[in-house]
């Protein structure tokens, strides 16, 4: 279809042309298993060990503490464990902490069993409540109750940066392990691994421009390992994931990181200059903006019309040639209720119409103004259906 728009970056973002040269060429060249000793092997494994320094720079971390994934999910799913080496100690975990805000495959628990899973609420503007999590954190203390909490550097829904730094300090004290899922800023706004204070973070290539289905688990320090590996057979990635390395897609994942790390700063800047000017244009109509006043990713808005259900608006915007969400991509094409939301307090009445627009580094000033054409249009014709019932 000619003339589309696409603004739905936070699900995934457009290929970039650096990934996808790494990819071909990588497929072109690279014929051997990185785990052979030959030379085509030899050749392999130093595409995916270039890969990996680039992939660890990009968050300030060692290279040798990079684990490749399938994506984002698995990442998370390797990192939420009870068992955890610490300094050569098997170390057990019997409580997760998340926030109430995470992505689906965290909300799952993981390893943990459901009752050993619970949740820290956030703020009205979906912010952790970082006093709930020093309550909580000091009861399982005195409890002698070891916990692996587990925050999200940027909500995907809302863009809303969370207090991580302040988690990490409160989490250690408590004798803690902090997992951040940052596949929403990695490659978008700076993240440093050991600046933070995360002990495991999860990364995802597709977020950044990169493949998809690669992604990685990234520890601060090599004296903590996974004392049970999700999966488990050879020796790859050290031991911490059996089975062969994506050899192409982790060059993609790459090179999209040095091309992000690159841009990332310019790519800021104007995404936050377009992601107002679509907030103001919303500002002119009946349109809340969630999150508005908290600290956010450059690039997303989050926002509904009183009486304008989501998937009626996805359908007419789709239809006038715009790719947008009603929040998290990871529901199979279904439009859910927003957990996000419902966690924030908002009345079901207006979380059941939001509408998630994330742009990115080529979104253009005037593709947002025929968006809020568009936009604008919706409300108009909501406006007139109401009206005529009412008559």
């Amino acid at each position: 279809m000619a003339d589309r728009i696409y603004l739905d970056w936070n699900a995934t973002a457009p290929l970039r042309p650096e990934a996808r040269a790494a990819v071909i060429a990588a497929m072109d060249a690279a014929v051997g298993n990185p785990s052979s000793v030959h030379a085509e092997g030899r050749a392999a494994r130093r595409l995916v060990e270039q890969a990996r320094e680039r992939v660890a720079a990009l968050v300030g971390a060692e290279s040798r503490n990079v684990v490749f994934t399938s994506g984002g999910t698995e990442a998370n799913m390797m990192a939420l464990t009870p068992a955890l080496q610490i300094s050569g100690s098997t170390a057990r975990f019997d409580r997760l902490m998340l926030s109430s805000i995470e992505h689906a495959s965290v909300r799952t628990g993981g390893s943990f069993s459901a009752h050993q899973v619970e949740e820290i609420p956030v703020t009205a503007e979906g912010a952790l409540d970082i006093w709930a999590l020093e309550r909580r954190l000091g009861k399982l203390q005195q409890q002698a109750v070891r916990p692996l909490v587990s925050i999200m550097a940027a909500n995907n829904e809302t863009g809303v940066i969370q207090p991580i730094k302040a988690a990490a300090a409160l989490v250690h004290a408590a004798g803690g392990v902090l997992h951040v899922d940052a596949v929403q800023v990695f490659g978008r706004v700076p993240f440093d691994i050991n600046e933070a204070g995360a002990d495991l973070v999860t990364v995802s290539a597709h977020k950044l421009g990169g493949p998809q289905g690669i992604g990685a688990l990234i520890r601060r320090s090599d004296a903590l390992h996974l004392a049970e590996p999700l999966l488990k057979g050879g020796g790859q990635e050290r031991g911490a994931r059996a089975g062969t390395e994506n050899v192409a897609g982790i060059s993609g994942f790459g090179a999209a990181a040095i091309s992000a790390g690159a841009t990332m700063a310019a790519d800021g800047e104007r995404m936050r200059r377009v992601r107002d000017r679509l907030e103001a244009g919303l500002a002119k109509g009946p349109t809340i903006v969630f999150s508005q006043n908290a600290e956010r990713l450059p690039n997303t808005s989050l926002f509904a019309a009183p009486g304008l259900r989501a998937e009626t608006a996805l359908i007419n915007l789709d239809l006038d040639g715009f790719a947008v969400s009603s929040g998290s991509a990871c529901s199979s094409g279904k439009v859910t209720a927003s957990h996000v939301l419902a966690a924030m307090r908002v009345p079901e009445k207006l979380s059941s119409g939001a509408i998630r627009v994330s742009i990115g580094s080529s979104t253009r000033e005037k593709e947002i103004d025929l968006f809020l054409e568009a936009w604008m249009k919706l409300l108009a014709e909501l406006s007139k259906r109401n009206r005529g019932l009412a008559a």
